[in-house]
């Protein structure tokens, strides 16, 4: 991404500190870096301040920084982050600075204000993740490349869905194509077969799969670090009239969500309607999750459509739309697309079919 970007973004979080009333923020969330600067490494902070932009971290990403940091004076060095801004004069007195209070610790805030007793330090919450929700062309362009490789990916797989297969054969093979292919897998995969199925974070296992076996597969592929998040669930063997049912009932439920979904509609309005419709067919208490969640560069992020969301989906926010159906000891059904908001709908960016594919 180019040096602009960044810069466009470490603008948008500067208005942002205004309009809160702060003299800066001390980042120290990774995700939070990475969409500030670039930096994809594992030790970092960021000061942003009225007198300058810093990113700080130690020896080991002196080369990875310097490669990667955009729009970001660097400070490498030894000692505590903490440390490195005292030494280098970065904070002065006086100032009012906001922190991740959803990523600070007990004992990090204590050392902050310890090192810093003339700071006034402000928590904020969901600052950054707000910014994140709503992604800029070069974030779309990652996940919709990630998404294309998914669908690939998944298609390749299918001969192997048959009887005698294993969960962890499944699950060791999409992984391998996605490191291949892509960044690597944006989570470790879910392949869960028969009762499994109806675990919805199930652990792929040494279970072969039966004959009348649900397959959950959710699994993707990122790329720059941007994730894409796909579900779906055949049927080995022979789908039977409950097989149908409780299928077709999530396809439908999953649809209505997606046909739904736009701008304006808060997170919850989305989730009562694949809840209401799977409701209506006699499963709502085996829907036990949320409709969705943002994607970005994190799997899981905001905004969230649930019964408990607050949030309103706005243009350019990227989300999943997930409704399902568990039956304990017998199976379940999950269908998962990635949708992009737009003002009057959304645009699923998933190609694998939502039919029912039954494999024999």
């Amino acid at each position: 991404m180019s040096e602009q970007i960044f810069t466009q973004r470490q603008n948008n979080l500067k208005n942002k500190l205004a309009e809160m009333g702060v003299d800066g923020i001390l980042l120290t969330n990774l995700t939070s870096i990475r969409y500030l600067c670039g930096f994809s490494g594992s030790a970092a902070s960021c000061l942003i301040t009225t007198d300058g932009s810093y990113f700080i971290s130690d020896g080991r990403y002196d080369v990875q920084s310097k490669n990667q940091v955009k729009g970001l004076e660097r400070f490498i060095d030894f000692g505590t982050h903490l440390s490195i801004i005292e030494k280098n004069n970065l904070i002065q007195n006086g100032l009012k600075l906001g922190f991740e209070g959803d990523h600070t610790s007990v004992s990090q805030f204590k050392a902050m204000q310890d090192v810093f007793s003339n700071v006034n330090w402000e928590s904020t919450s969901m600052l950054m993740e707000n910014l994140q929700a709503i992604k800029d062309q070069s974030e779309l362009d990652a996940i919709r490349t990630a998404v294309e490789i998914t669908d690939a990916i998944y298609e390749e797989i299918i001969p192997m869905l048959k009887v005698g297969t294993t969960e962890k054969d499944v699950a060791i093979q999409l992984v391998t194509r996605y490191r291949q292919e892509s960044d690597g897998e944006a989570y470790p995969p879910i392949v869960a077969g028969g009762p499994n199925s109806a675990l919805p974070h199930a652990v792929p296992g040494d279970r072969p799969f039966e004959k009348g076996d649900f397959i959950v597969i959710d699994a993707a592929a990122k790329i720059s670090g941007y994730h894409a998040d796909m579900t779906r669930t055949p049927v080995v063997g022979e789908a039977t009239d409950k097989h149908r049912e409780i299928y077709n009932t999530v396809k439908d439920a999953q649809q209505a969500g997606c046909d739904t979904a736009k701008a304006g509609m808060t997170c919850k309005e989305v989730d009562n309607v694949t809840r209401d419709y799977i409701t209506e067919k006699g499963y709502g208490e085996y829907f036990n999750h949320g409709t969705g969640h943002g994607l970005g560069l994190e799997i899981h992020t905001e905004p969230r459509m649930s019964q408990l969301s607050t949030q309103t989906l706005e243009t350019n926010n990227v989300v999943t739309i997930e409704p399902g159906i568990y039956l304990e000891g017998w199976g379940g059904v999950r269908i998962e697309d990635d949708v992009i908001i737009h003002e009057e709908g959304c645009e699923v960016l998933n190609k694998t079919t939502k039919e029912l594919v039954v494999l024999t």
